[in-house]
């Protein structure tokens, strides 16, 4: 029997960013099997982010290729990989990009509005945003607040719930457990995980915390795989 295709691939990808000429990203090759967890290590200015906006296809590699869910994004029109960004990649941004004057409600369901299929995959957008609320330790009642009127962590929840909602087959986490306390770590790692073994859903965490490594099934440290000429954050 085949193994199934990687959902994450990168095959020989160099980017470098316009002005810096002395700064070029190589990443020969990278692939996550689908329901994999990953845990993505490296300091800071070891070229993180430059990795995870090609992943996502906020910048495009100059030579190579980036497939996620057998799509090669690389190929893509910049609207079209914008849409698909939205159908098939949970994003957890370390920042939050939390829309702060609309509801906790409104921001989980956001993604909904701009990917018609995963949306499909939600039988009822309000309860669902209720249960994963419930299960990152939100109370319900916060469901009408705006979210720029919640702590810091509950922000940090309610972008984890944002990412997670309709079953993204990726999910790609920034530092997303840089603002939470201890116990809240380990509900919002539980809830990952869960997410993962339920629907086969491959989970790419960025951290610089070795700490979180036993958690996950792999770690891959950003030296081994990547090359740089200059790092950057």
């Amino acid at each position: 029997m085949n193994e199934p295709a990687p959902v994450l691939e990168l095959n020989d990808v160099r980017y470098r960013w316009p002005g810096r000429a002395l700064f070029e990203l190589h990443v020969p090759q990278m692939a996550l099997a689908q329901g994999e967890t990953v845990l993505l290590l490296g300091e800071s200015g070891s070229g993180k982010s430059t990795l995870l906006s090609l992943i996502c296809g906020t910048i495009v590699a100059q030579s190579g290729k980036v497939s996620v869910a057998g799509t090669d994004i690389s190929s893509l029109s910049s609207g079209k990989r914008d849409r698909f960004r939205a159908e098939q990649i949970g994003l957890i941004f370390q920042q939050f990009n939390l829309l702060p004057f609309a509801s906790v409600q409104d921001n989980i369901l956001l993604p909904l509005r701009f990917a018609p299929d995963r949306a499909k995959r939600v039988a009822s957008h309000g309860d669902e945003a209720d249960r994963l609320c419930g299960d990152l330790g939100l109370p319900r009642d916060l469901m009408g607040a705006r979210a720029g009127t919640l702590s810091v962590g509950q922000q940090q929840r309610v972008a984890a719930a944002r990412a997670l909602i309709g079953t993204p087959p990726l999910i790609v986490a920034d530092e997303p457990t840089s603002s939470l306390d201890a116990a809240t770590q380990v509900a919002f790692l539980d809830v990952l995980f869960a997410q993962s073994r339920t629907n086969a859903t491959t989970v790419l965490m960025v951290s610089h915390d070795a700490r979180l490594a036993d958690q996950f099934d792999r770690v891959i440290q950003i030296a081994d795989i990547a090359k740089t000429t200059r790092g950057i954050a």
